[in-house]
């Protein structure tokens, strides 16, 4: 039966995972200490068998030497024949050093003589137990270790000559006491280096950690705000971020990299906030002007079916009631009228499309003098005038029609928002960069409050929408249509205005550019509020009131005569 192999869970294995509950203030000081005692055991060990190699080979070279002096220093083996085996008269000599052993070596290795120079300095024989202690050693001068009952440890060895040996040895117990002492030596030395390192290691670590702390907390700090709410149900996120220091950001460290890139990410949370927020707020402002565009569409709709449908009551009581000729005329022009407000919205929604019905080279001079041509004869009691400042040919691509339109509608408006007797100056200014269109007049100025709005769909003075006659405005879609066909063509649109000047200005690319800056003219110009400081409030005192997307610099002045100097067509 075979066995079906076993799965090992996914993740880390228990030798991967890092201890819990301990923080890297912990776990480096352990680690640094651990690592310091591994490193002073190991020196510590390697010192201790270097020194005791070292003074055991130097015990046991004079053990040698020892024993050569024992050898040449004995009468046995001078050319005068043996002497007793107990005629050592080595140890008797002066200079030998406190315990060293001298004595006669059998040729079966029994030590028949041995002597020892005790601390005194008087030698004296050793005992039968002691001589047996050395008993076995080969005479080949090979180091053996021996304990002597009462002596101690001893290095020993032998040497013969002639046949006849002699064996010496000195002890180890100065070796050892030696070792002893350099053990004791290293064991304070490593534990009061250790402590040393250990406490300073600590408060490094500690202080080099301070940075990363900090950058934590700061993490901390960011992850408890509440980046959900903002805008109108509380305060905004975005603006009460904590970052890190700047000292904290020093891109030469760990600690300093990571909060640079916590300031970094802080930054784009900000960004997608403040992001979210404006397009909350422009939703917001989008829905408000769709259900305003839909309550006055409604209105401009429902008042000509009115019209029409009280028209037809009366026509339908009886040819005493109306004439029935002068009801037909007012419900042809309701319905004209109708027809214009949905012909007028459904071009705003083909030009928020982006479409134009043809596009074609256009003379804006030619069709600019149409259009004031055709002011003057709907309003005879304005003063009309046109100037050409042309330093090339006003050409553009665009729909000529819905040129010709936007000119119409900025001279309508004119037309009915000035008293009689205004003067209205239409310009065009034609140069390699740009082609610009001016339709100025000193009337009495568009109010303050409405300058702003001035470009959005159904924005009108009278926003009651009571109009007594014709000339008391129109459906507040003309500018609007301005703006959008100036914007389909790549161009922008401004207005600025005061009491006795208000100029409209059109710009538009030249044959060959693609588009002007792009700005926003359907709901331009839209100007976050803000509370002026005393300073600001008196400078903008100083300045007529303006709407502009943005405004554009001042036009060249022509390098030649213009073709038609300020033609008056009053």
């Amino acid at each position: 039966m075979s066995s079906r192999p076993r799965l090992r869970p996914c993740g880390r294995s228990q030798r991967d995972r890092s201890p819990r509950g301990r923080s890297l203030r912990a776990r480096l000081p352990l680690l640094v200490a651990v690592t310091l005692v591994a490193v002073c055991a190991v020196t510590a060990l390697t010192v201790f068998f270097v020194q005791r190699a070292y003074l055991l080979g130097d015990l046991d070279q004079r053990v040698t030497n020892a024993a050569e002096r024992v050898q040449r220093t004995t009468p046995g083996t001078t050319q005068e024949g043996p002497a007793a085996d107990t005629d050592l008269a080595f140890p008797d000599q002066r200079g030998q050093a406190v315990g060293t052993i001298a004595g006669t070596l059998e040729a079966d290795g029994y030590v028949s003589a041995a002597r020892v120079v005790p601390q005194d300095g008087d030698p004296r024989d050793l005992s039968a137990a002691q001589r047996a202690a050395l008993d076995g050693i080969e005479a080949d001068g090979s180091l053996h270790t021996r304990t002597v009952p009462g002596l101690g440890t001893y290095r020993v060895t032998a040497l013969a000559d002639n046949g006849h040996a002699v064996l010496t040895g000195l002890p180890t117990d100065g070796v050892q006491d030696m070792i002893r002492d350099l053990v004791v030596v290293e064991a304070v030395a490593a534990v009061v280096g250790l402590a040393a390192a250990g406490c300073v290691c600590a408060v490094v670590i500690r202080r080099q950690l301070r940075p990363l702390g900090r950058v934590a907390a700061a993490a901390a700090e960011v992850s408890g705000s509440a980046l959900d709410r903002g805008g109108a149900t509380g305060p905004a996120p975005a603006s009460g971020l904590t970052r890190v220091s700047e000292r904290d950001t020093d891109p030469g460290s760990e600690a300093g990299q990571v909060g640079a890139a916590l300031n970094r990410m802080i930054d784009h949370v900000e960004s997608s906030l403040a992001q979210r927020q404006r397009g909350e707020e422009e939703i917001r402002r989008s829905e408000e002007r769709t259900r305003r565009l839909l309550a006055d569409a409604s209105h401009e709709l429902r008042t000509p079916l009115a019209a029409i449908a009280g028209y037809a009551e009366l026509m339908n009581r009886g040819a005493g009631m109306i004439e029935p000729t002068l009801a037909w005329r007012r419900v042809s022009a309701e319905s004209a009228r109708m027809t214009g407000l949905v012909e007028d919205l459904l071009l705003l929604a083909r030009l928020d499309e982006g479409r134009l019905s043809h596009s074609a080279e256009a003379d804006l001079a030619a069709l600019v003098a149409d259009a004031v041509w055709d002011a003057r004869a709907a309003g005879g009691d304005h003063d009309w005038q046109l100037g050409l400042l042309l330093d090339t040919p006003a050409l553009v691509v665009g729909d000529e029609a819905r040129l010709h339109q936007v000119v119409a509608n900025l001279l309508a408006n004119a037309r009915m928002h000035t008293p009689v007797g205004t003067t209205v100056v239409t310009s065009v200014e034609a140069t390699d960069e740009r082609r610009v269109i001016r339709v100025r007049d000193n009337g009495p100025g568009i109010p303050p409050a409405l300058l702003p709005r001035v470009f959005e769909r159904f924005t009108r003075a009278d926003v009651s929408r009571s109009r007594p006659d014709a000339r008391s405005g129109g459906s507040g879609l003309g500018l609007a249509i301005a703006a959008a066909i100036t914007q389909a063509h790549g161009g922008r649109i401004g207005v600025e205005s005061e009491p006795g000047r208000t100029e409209f200005t059109i710009e538009l690319p030249p044959v060959g550019m693609p588009h002007l800056l792009p700005v926003d003219t359907v709901s331009a110009p839209s100007t976050q509020t803000q509370t002026p400081t005393p300073t600001q409030a008196q400078a903008q005192a100083q300045k007529p009131a303006q709407a502009q997307t943005p405004a554009p610099p001042p036009a060249p002045a022509p390098t030649r005569a213009p073709d038609i100097a300020s033609s008056s067509m009053s």
